[in-house]
């Protein structure tokens, strides 16, 4: 299946993968980068032997531009067609694919493949502003460490919560998910992500840790239950209601084996486009009507203004 999809034409031809983007990225028609004219009578499509794909050159300023500048294809040697290959991986690969995988489909070097994943999970980042739930909606919420903090100690007998990494997520059911690395879990740390990030009028659940005490005061929502897990408590019914916090331990079963499984390895500074790959590929699954193609277009849509160079992902 996987490879009868790939031979679309635009996952194999230049030509054709430009067209592509450029219907998605220019719905009207082609935009000047640098003046944002887009009147058709003044851009020129440029052709010959040594004229780069895509190249249009403007005559309301008179530079040339492609559809890849302002994008995290910008400065990229990698065939575009190839950009779009690995954007279809990555969103179909449900626990991920690993930068080596990568490197040996593309043949290219591991630095390449490297920063063409990292690019790719920066337009993967949504930065959705508006809350999740709302009324009738439930939105579980947990915390999970993975991997050692940076400069932590490397005896082995350090694996306390201190020494690794803290995620936060919000997943809203039936809807979109939503995780930080936070510096640790307090109220002063979690209340204010949790507060910008639900509506009022939510049910919210989560387990019967100290920070979450108040919830409900501190955060204003709808209602606050809590599962025991300290006494194997994982679910309870209250009616047509179930009270767990099973869907966001789901989604960290899924993100850990990802993590562990797949990508082995995970420095602190890059965890916050890791979440981004996770959060975006359970944002947008099949049961919410989203299959890999859908997916794969809502990523390409997040390319625009997220240009990410090798030494800007490497710090």
């Amino acid at each position: 299946m996987a490879a009868s999809v790939l031979n679309a034409p635009h996952f194999q031809c230049e030509d054709a993968a430009f067209a592509y983007v450029e219907s998605r990225l220019w719905p009207n028609g082609p935009v000047c980068h640098h003046c944002d004219n887009a009147d058709p009578k003044r851009l020129r499509r440029m052709a010959g032997k040594t004229t780069r794909k895509g190249l249009i050159k403007c005559y309301a300023c008179g530079k040339p531009f492609t559809v890849r500048m302002g994008t995290i294809f910008e400065s990229s040697h990698l065939p575009l067609h190839l950009w779009l290959q690995v954007i279809h991986l990555m969103c179909a690969s449900k626990k991920g694919i690993s930068t080596r995988q990568i490197q040996r489909m593309l043949s290219c070097s591991m630095k390449t493949a490297w920063q063409l994943t990292h690019r790719i999970r920066e337009a993967m980042r949504s930065g959705e502003l508006s809350p999740l739930g709302g009324a009738g909606k439930t939105v579980e919420i947990d915390e999970t460490i993975i991997g050692k903090v940076e400069g932590a100690p490397k005896d082995a007998s350090f694996k306390g919560s201190n020494f690794r990494n803290i995620v936060l997520t919000l997943v809203e059911r039936g809807g979109a998910a939503r995780s930080w690395h936070v510096d640790g879990c307090t109220m002063g740390t979690l209340m204010p992500i949790i507060r910008a990030n639900i509506a009022k009028e939510t049910a919210v659940i989560t387990d019967e840790a100290s920070w979450y005490r108040n919830l409900k005061v501190n955060v204003s929502v709808a209602s606050h239950d809590a599962v025991n897990h300290a006494v194997k408590e994982y679910a309870r019914y209250e009616g047509e209601r179930v009270i767990s916090t099973n869907t966001v331990e789901g989604f960290y079963g899924v993100f850990k084996r990802g993590m562990k499984g797949v990508y082995q390895h995970c420095g602190e500074r890059h965890l916050h486009r890791y979440l981004a790959e996770f959060d975006f590929r359970y944002s947008n699954r099949a049961k919410l009507g989203i299959d890999d193609k859908a997916a794969a277009d809502l990523a390409l849509l997040g390319v625009v203004g997220k240009r990410l160079t090798y030494q800007t992902a490497r710090n």
